[in-house]
């Protein structure tokens, strides 16, 4: 629990500063979004919804959810038609916020470590590393990799101890559309998202 408390708060962490170099992003954000967090964590617990909004309103302009729910997908995104597609990035994404914002909820003051970007900018694609110091605990490795696109750098996926979050669920889309097709994949994020 505490490696998905961690990863989360680091996601938390892309403001609105598309003409930044990725590594720039990721830190200037992330020290304001975690201050945020600090000063005012007796408000988010009080009101959940507040901290969804945090989210919402910082995270996801810097996210490229149509990539991650195709890399979710897997060999299945072939087999999403015009209108389900658009109901399966929605969900998912709300599936993440929700996620995302529960994980906040938990910060407590870990320090962030910036390690050396891979990658160059110039090839349009880098990832970003990091580590989470956890007291009494060896450091949490967190990479993000972005993609320069017409509208700045956007994150296309996490990774934690070289586990990536967005194929992690390739597994539980996978099963879900196995076993009811793809409505049925859509029912399961839509139950999720609404804690059934």
């Amino acid at each position: 629990m505490k490696r998905i408390i961690a990863f989360m708060l680091l996601l938390v962490v892309l403001p609105a500063f598309a003409a930044m170099g990725p590594e720039q992003l990721i830190k200037q954000t992330s020290d304001k979004v975690l201050a945020e967090i600090k000063a005012n964590a007796d408000i988010y617990r009080s009101d959940p919804e507040r901290i969804y909004k945090l989210v919402d309103d910082v995270v996801l302009p810097h996210f490229d959810f149509s990539a991650m729910t195709d890399l979710a997908l897997g060999k299945y995104k072939d087999e999403v038609n015009g209108e389900q597609r658009p109901t399966i990035v929605t969900e998912f994404r709300s599936l993440l916020v929700r996620t995302y914002s529960s994980a906040l909820l938990e910060y407590t003051d870990q320090e962030l470590i910036y390690l050396p970007m891979e990658g160059v900018e110039s090839d349009g694609i880098v990832t970003v590393r990091t580590e989470v110091e956890q007291a009494g605990g060896f450091p949490i490795p967190i990479n993000y990799t972005l993609r320069l696109g017409d509208d700045g750098w956007k994150v296309f996926d996490i990774s934690v101890d070289d586990v990536s979050l967005v194929t992690n669920y390739r597994s539980s889309f996978a099963r879900a559309i196995k076993k009811n097709g793809v409505d049925g994949l859509i029912k399961t994020l839509r139950d999720r998202n609404q804690g059934q």
